[in-house]
């Protein structure tokens, strides 16, 4: 498949994603949650397969209808923290700059679902801008600025340089980080021209690239990130652990490996956040654990990421990987080797 954009349900169905009774199933989801899918990603997508975990991350299901107690528009509570429009400051030294809430694509498992599409924020005005750029200027213990949205990079070059001018005038930010699926999910983008935007005299420019599964790393979206770090910007990954789609040690092994092999490090595997409609995509903290535990030993340590949560509330991200020492009454410590067998340390002197 090739050419635009999918952004209906019937869009999905003239592509022979979907047959008619799931057309029917997902309206309602499509009337309230945004829909895209690039060429890329439909062409990436078995269609024989039920369960295939590309179309499980992209196209809607009516699971997304059913909506728990626990489960909140704004699940890490982005509005408590946000001082003027397209900012949010949880942590001192940086801040997240929302310059657009539109994607090329749409995960189904999004935590700012409420918040991005067609039916979202929108993308920042210039006013809009420059109150969000006056904050930074004000604010000198910010270190970082971490755009995010949306994704940043469907913005044009010309867009995205004059954000970078205007950050490039603040002297007490060094770090400009970008948190996209641009480069596995329309890997074409990525050329001259906006590499060139992404970049700004006296800053260091980072790439977090979202992906779940290695399929999305195809030889295009390695290209695509060749073109990002040839040119001087570092990449780091982020993940989503979810289930069904890459709740396994050797599916996390391949994705992990992947990101290596493209010079990408891998950085964060998040727990799913408690966003509407996503209960079928989560598991729970401790097959997490297990999870992640079964990666220890058994694949290089550059292949290793941090297994977080964004704590409900706002209160920030907490590490949860399994604890690997327990502390005893005597002063010992049980250390669990990548096998989870138990060794003392001190070693006993017997």
């Amino acid at each position: 498949m090739t050419g635009q954009s999918l952004k209906t349900a019937h869009d999905l169905f003239d592509a022979g994603l979907i047959d008619e009774p799931t057309l029917d199933r997902i309206r309602p989801v499509v009337e309230r949650y945004a829909v895209a899918l690039t060429s890329t990603v439909a062409n990436l997508i078995d269609t024989h397969d039920a369960n295939d975990p590309i179309a499980l991350q992209f196209i809607p299901r009516d699971a997304e209808l059913v909506q728990t107690p626990e489960e909140r528009a704004d699940p890490i509570s982005d509005e408590a923290h946000s001082p003027v429009h397209g900012i949010v400051h949880r942590y001192p030294d940086r801040v997240l700059l929302k310059a657009v809430h539109i994607c090329p694509v749409y995960c189904r498992f999004c935590f700012r679902r409420e918040m991005v599409g067609p039916q979202g924020n929108g993308t920042m005005s210039a006013d809009e801008l420059a109150a969000a750029l006056a904050y930074i200027r004000d604010h000198e213990e910010i270190w970082e600025v971490i755009l995010t949205g949306g994704d940043p990079l469907v913005l044009s070059p010309r867009r995205l340089t004059a954000i970078m001018e205007g950050l490039k005038a603040i002297s007490h930010v060094k770090i400009v980080r970008f948190h996209t699926r641009v480069p596995v999910v329309d890997p074409e983008r990525i050329d001259a021209d906006l590499v060139e935007a992404l970049k700004a005299s006296g800053k260091t420019t980072y790439i977090a690239l979202h992906a779940n599964h290695p399929r999305e790393m195809t030889d295009e979206a390695r290209d695509a990130c060749a073109r990002l770090i040839d040119a001087g910007i570092a990449m780091v990954s982020q993940s989503v652990l979810l289930k069904g789609i890459n709740d396994d040690p050797s599916i996390l092994a391949q994705l992990m490996r992947a990101f290596v092999e493209t010079r990408v490090k891998p950085y964060y595997l998040h727990h799913p956040d408690l966003a509407p409609g996503t209960s079928h995509f989560r598991l729970d903290i401790e097959e997490g654990q297990r999870i992640v535990s079964a990666l220890r030993g058994h694949i290089s340590g550059l292949c290793q990421p941090t297994y977080v949560l964004d704590i409900p509330g706002g209160h920030g991200k907490a590490v949860i990987g399994q604890n690997a020492a327990t502390k005893h009454a005597d002063g010992c410590y049980a250390v669990s080797d990548f096998n989870g067998k138990d060794h003392l340390y001190p070693p006993s002197s017997e």
